[in-house]
C-alpha cells in the first residue's frame, strides 16, 4: 500500500511540473482559482461564526 502512494505522488508530481512547464498561465488561474476557494470558505465560516455569537 505505501508503494502504491509513492508511485500516486510521483505521478501527482510529475503532472504538476509538466502543467507548470507546459502551460504557465493556466496553471497560475488553477492555482489562483484554488486560493479563491480557500478565502471563500473562510470568509463564510467567519461570517457563520459571527452570526452565531450575534
Amino acid at each position: 500500500m505505501a508503494q502504491a502512494r509513492r508511485i500516486g505522488m510521483y505521478l501527482l508530481l510529475i503532472f504538476v511540473v509538466y502543467t507548470i512547464i507546459h502551460s504557465p498561465a493556466r496553471a497560475a488561474e488553477l492555482v489562483q482559482s484554488g486560493f479563491v476557494g480557500i478565502s471563500d470558505a473562510a470568509n463564510s465560516v467567519g461570517a457563520f461564526m459571527t452570526g452565531l455569537i450575534k
